[in-house]
């Protein structure tokens, strides 16, 4: 929090001292001297008479473009941190140790309060994952700071500001499909509480996914291969036998298979329940007969002793008894598609994810509704389950129509 302000002059004068004291080179020292006069130039000019935080990082914002080294000109980077140099000492009565290259997104003025409230609200009501969270503060706050930048309130926005807006950071297609949709429920939430007068979110346009690209599946048979080639007596081939039985039969995350824990298992119930890593959302699975005995194999005869929580660990002699990082579980799933020659394998994706795909498409397969395979894969709605299966026409229309509930002898997920 801000607790004074004071005249640049004499904050420039105690860091002028402070950069003697700690004999700065005397180049740089001339350099960063400069910079200072401008900015204390900057200030007369705009009519501010006291330095105060705020003061600082508006300059670094309106001149220099951000307050922290990300995407700065390598020749604005000592400028930059010249003025970071006065804020830090304002702050802290000392120089920061070094220029931070990620901005901590504080949001700005009446807008980034808006958009404070509605990732509290997005995060209450919408139980997303915080890695997705953060995706949409980014988004956000790179949105707040360009309108701080060019002083306009969310009222006057229109579509050639967010056009523009993305044309200057120069998203992947990927990014801006994200800044489309986030934006978009942004301005819907500022309207149905009335923070703006007009409905915005319709000038936010769609942004297309690109070429199309069916999802790599492989049939059941194929997945029956990779399994059958896992030498099942060496504990290794216990331990990733475990690992493409959780990818196949539960269609989880590599992420998920990494962190699997002893606690997640109940053995008196037959189930396995968890939150996933991705979405935090709560899942539970009936424990399979073949997941169930290799668990026990591995467990009995294959893993190193070990006080690790995670079930699946590494046995090497660097990782022995440690988890194993989520690249890992995608080498050892790869590693087995290749071991069982499955055709067009470099050609499609060939990790944990293809697994997950099939499963979704196999169930579909079965006659399996899209609501049911969205529990099993732990998705919120089923927009995100189709993006996992190759739909026909015919399949599409048969998805529509009241399908009788998959056997829970073969799979049971609740939520």
């Amino acid at each position: 929090m801000e607790a004074y302000s004071q005249s640049i002059k004499t904050l420039i004068e105690a860091c002028e001292h402070e950069l003697e004291d700690l004999e700065y080179d005397i180049y740089k020292h001339r350099k960063v001297s400069k910079y200072w006069a401008e900015f204390s130039k900057w200030m007369e000019t705009n009519g501010i008479e006291l330095f105060t935080v705020e003061i600082g990082s508006r300059y670094c914002f309106e001149e220099i473009g951000s307050d922290v080294l990300s995407g700065i000109d390598r020749n604005e980077q000592l400028r930059l941190r010249s003025i970071r140099m006065l804020i830090s000492y304002h702050r802290d009565g000392c120089f920061e140790f070094r220029t931070p290259s990620i901005a901590p997104r504080v949001f700005q003025g009446e807008t980034g309060m808006l958009m404070e409230a509605f990732l509290e609200k997005t995060r209450a009501y919408r139980q997303l994952a915080e890695r997705t969270i953060s995706e949409k503060r980014l988004r956000l706050h790179e949105f707040n700071s360009y309108l701080e930048k060019l002083g306009i309130t969310l009222d006057e926005v229109n579509t050639q500001t967010i056009i523009d807006f993305t044309v200057e950071q120069n998203y992947s297609l990927t990014k801006k499909r994200q800044f489309s949709i986030t934006i978009k429920h942004f301005l819907r939430y500022a309207y149905d509480i009335r923070a703006t007068i007009n409905d915005l979110s319709f000038m936010v346009m769609p942004v297309s996914k690109g070429p199309q690209k069916l999802p790599d599946t492989y049939t059941e048979d194929e997945i029956r291969r990779i399994l059958s080639v896992v030498e099942r007596g060496a504990a290794i081939g216990k331990r990733d036998y475990v690992v493409l039985l959780l990818a196949a039969e539960y269609g989880w995350r590599a992420s998920d298979i990494a962190s699997f824990q002893f606690d997640w298992v109940d053995w008196e119930k037959n189930t396995i329940t968890f939150n996933q890593q991705k979405t935090g959302t709560a899942v539970q699975y009936p424990l399979l007969a073949s997941v169930g005995n290799a668990i026990i194999d591995y467990l009995k005869h294959g893993r190193p002793d070990t006080d690790a929580q995670e079930i699946i660990v590494g046995h090497d002699t660097m990782r022995r008894g440690k988890k194993l990082a989520t690249p890992t579980i995608h080498s050892i799933v790869t590693k087995y598609f290749r071991t069982a020659k499955i055709e067009n394998r470099k050609q499609k994706k060939h990790g944990p994810h293809a697994l997950r795909f099939s499963l979704a498409t196999n169930l579909l397969k079965r006659n399996t509704s899209l609501p049911v395979i969205s529990t099993i894969l732990g998705h919120q709605c089923t927009e995100s389950t189709k993006q996992y299966i190759s739909l026909d026409i015919d399949q599409l229309r048969k998805c529509a129509l009241p399908i009788p509930p998959l056997n829970t002898d073969i799979f049971e997920v609740a939520i």
